[in-house]
């Protein structure tokens, strides 16, 4: 079944073990659902087979959206990262956090309601191409009162944004956020992310966030209408247990580990009950997988 070396070495511990098993459930598998890094690259390193693996996805007809908690970077940054990778997307089959809480209060507030951003460039450019209209800081210590307060990673956030996002929280704003991750990884160890932006206001505020990314439900089953897909036919692709595959079950979707990233298989043993469809070495192995169907 696995021609991955590595692979190999665990074959025995994988949850479906039999081929022709695997190979009928992947067969009804026609809409995935991507995570990025650790899946599809490791920082600026593309994974083996990259390319080859998109090529697979499109000789079978398989529809597909990369969905990522960063709401940092917008949709056209992605699509230029993949092209020096070799691969070709449109920014409609990117999915950040911030085009989902985009898409989010594009659905719940009429345009031009006044909101405050504190959060990234991709944050920023999915709330103002929404027709959000943007307060700054300034405006808002001058008196002004948002619809709604949205908050997301940005590693130039200064004292004073976080200030007048906790204002409008006070004021009666809604307090919206992207994703829940406490930290990111870097080449320095684990750095605040999206979710220390929120504590910070929580504290400041009382208020808890209406939270849009992984592992809420509500990226996956909006991914998933992207793709006209249905629970039935839609996987989730991703290497963390504690978002990817928690949020792929709690949206009824099925869910594939690779173990190209965070989540080992010890940590499968260890995770109380929350055991992905199927787990496989890389995205490699899935593109064989599916070719054998």
């Amino acid at each position: 079944m696995y021609n991955n070396p590595a692979a190999d070495a665990h074959a025995a511990r994988l949850p479906n073990p039999d081929a022709s098993a695997i190979i009928e459930r992947m067969n009804n598998i026609k809409n995935l659902i991507l995570d990025m890094d650790g899946v599809l690259w490791r920082g600026n390193e593309p994974m083996p087979g990259l390319a080859d693996f998109f090529d697979t996805l499109r000789q079978h007809g398989i529809g597909f959206v990369m969905a990522t908690n960063n709401a940092s970077k917008t949709p056209q940054q992605y699509v230029a990262k993949l092209a020096q990778f070799g691969v070709s997307v449109s920014e409609a089959q990117i999915f950040t956090s911030a085009e989902a809480t985009g898409d989010y209060l594009q659905r719940i507030y009429e345009p031009g309601v006044k909101a405050f951003v504190v959060g990234d460039v991709g944050l920023v450019t999915a709330v103002q191409s929404r027709h959000f209209q943007l307060l700054s800081v300034d405006e808002v210590m001058g008196g002004e009162t948002a619809v709604f307060v949205v908050a997301g990673f940005n590693p130039h956030a200064t004292y004073p944004q976080l200030a007048a996002g906790a204002l409008l929280i006070h004021k009666g704003a809604d307090f919206v956020g992207t994703n829940p991750d406490l930290t990111f990884p870097s080449e320095y160890g684990p750095l605040p992310g999206a979710g220390s932006f929120l504590a910070f206001l929580q504290a400041a505020t009382g208020v808890q966030p209406v939270v849009i990314g992984k592992p809420g439900p509500l990226i996956f089953q909006m991914a998933m209408e992207k793709l006209g897909g249905t629970p039935q036919n839609t996987a989730m692709v991703g290497d963390r247990l504690e978002t990817d595959i928690a949020g792929g079950k709690a949206a009824g979707i099925q869910t594939i580990l690779v173990l190209s990233g965070i989540s080992q298989l010890d940590d499968v043993a260890q995770a109380n009950g929350l055991k992905p469809d199927h787990i496989f070495a890389d995205i490699q192995e899935i593109a064989v997988m599916i070719s054998k169907g």
